[in-house]
């Protein structure tokens, strides 16, 4: 598990991980994470940047703790694996903020959808 908490862009990022028991992490100005995830991020003043983790997404959205999505997405066809949005997971509204393609690759960003 990786978690970025970012300052000034990335020049000023602490990053938290943890996996097994281990208490160190090879990353430098990273250390591991405090207590459970969701008061983690509850206590964090910055944005929070979760990058390849399915299970910890699904434990930030059940809290209602993501505020925007950043997805890359490659046209690869596997007919397989788990969805970032389970049909029996909770309702979300949102609407894309940005799209642009990079070669093959398509970033999208979607946020919150605005009350309407």
């Amino acid at each position: 598990m990786y978690l970025n908490a970012c300052g000034d862009g990335w020049s000023g990022y602490h990053g938290c991980g943890g996996s097994g028991s281990s208490r160190s992490t090879p990353w430098p100005n990273s250390g591991p994470l405090d207590g459970d995830l969701t008061s983690a991020v509850k206590r964090e003043a910055r944005d929070v940047v979760v990058m390849g983790s399915l299970d910890i997404v699904r434990q930030l959205m059940t809290e209602d703790l993501v505020a925007e999505y950043r997805l890359m997405t490659f046209p690869t066809i596997l007919g397989a694996g788990q969805r970032l949005f389970p049909a029996d997971g909770p309702h979300r509204d949102l609407e894309c903020v940005s799209a642009e393609q990079v070669g093959a690759l398509v970033l999208t960003r979607y946020g919150r959808a605005a009350a309407r």
